[in-house]
């Protein structure tokens, strides 16, 4: 009896245990509008319903790394607004779509924003209940290789933000997944396009020339916003040293796609940290920024008071 009670005991700690550390590493939030679509356009929208639940089953029931998560500790936050804005055929969509993900601050509650990026080609066949089938070595359907395109692009970008170079395998994984997909012939892949779509979010993150700002992610994280709370001068001024980094970047590849998807998620963040700073480092940081991201020139004009 004593034997078949500690058998049960270990049995059910085990359980305990798994039920902490999942291989579930995406807290995913999904959101499908298509509020643009006419009743002529689609006959039954419920299928966006279907569509949401099934995007986001996609995203966290998948095991994307060989890594273990603790639920609601250490899953990266994430979410994907779609916006549908035309259905040219049945079960045939086009829309847009706008990638968010964000990495917990040491100490904090914040949310230090990663990735927000806009893909202005995010078309989709879909049937309602349809499997969502994917498989890195081969292309089945657009949604889900564009699916697992951004869950790797999470994953890198979160991993290079807590170690040196950590996105490596999920950056290999983006740049096989638009491989694969280039065939298909959607848009989205193509390097010819235009110079904001996967393809160049992928080849900027493998291309030697961005190696300073993935440094340049983990230094601003890990040594920057990780010690604001502790040490906020020597944490300003190792964000400063990133951000400087990053001119030597922007004059060997001007406008690239990374560092305006960079700005894009934090330039809201930057003017808050430097918002009660002196007025000199505040005139020095607008300065490096306004050269940077011109595109955001004027959310910067409050460092300038």
């Amino acid at each position: 009896m004593k034997l078949c009670l500690n058998i049960f005991l270990s049995i059910v700690f085990s359980s305990i245990l798994t039920s902490k550390l999942i291989a579930q590493e995406l807290n995913c939030t999904v959101t499908v509008d298509a509020t643009r679509l006419n009743t002529a356009q689609v006959s039954e929208k419920s299928i966006f319903v279907n569509l949401e639940k099934s995007i986001r089953q996609f995203m966290i029931d998948r095991e994307w790394t060989n890594d273990q998560f603790k639920k609601g500790v250490e899953q990266i936050n994430c979410k994907i607004l779609i916006t549908v804005t035309e259905a040219p055929a049945q079960n045939s969509f086009k829309a847009t779509a706008q990638v968010v993900s964000t990495r917990p601050v040491y100490g904090t509650n914040y949310e230090s924003p990663l990735l927000n990026f806009n893909d202005k080609n995010f078309n989709f066949d879909y049937v309602a209940d349809q499997p969502m089938i994917f498989n890195d070595n081969n292309f089945t359907t657009n949604l889900t290789s564009m699916l697992a395109f951004y869950a790797y692009s999470i994953l890198a970008l979160d991993y290079d933000s807590f170690s040196k170079a950590g996105g490596n395998p999920y950056i290999e994984k983006m740049f096989n997944v638009t491989n694969v997909a280039q065939a298909s012939g959607d848009e989205g892949w193509s390097k010819t396009q235009n110079q904001v779509n996967r393809y160049w979010l992928a080849e900027n993150l493998q291309n030697q020339i961005m190696s300073p700002f993935r440094e340049g992610l983990y230094e601003y994280h890990r040594k920057g916003m990780d010690l604001l709370l502790t040490k906020p001068d020597e944490a300003r001024n190792n964000i400063i040293k990133t951000l400087e980094a990053l001119k030597e970047v922007n004059r060997l590849k001007p406008s690239s796609t990374l560092l305006n998807v960079y700005f894009d998620a934090k330039n809201k963040e930057i003017v808050d940290i430097f918002r009660d700073s002196s007025p000199e480092l505040k005139q020095k940081v607008r300065l490096i920024v306004v050269n940077l991201d011109p595109a955001n020139a004027v959310k910067y004009d409050v460092l300038a008071n």
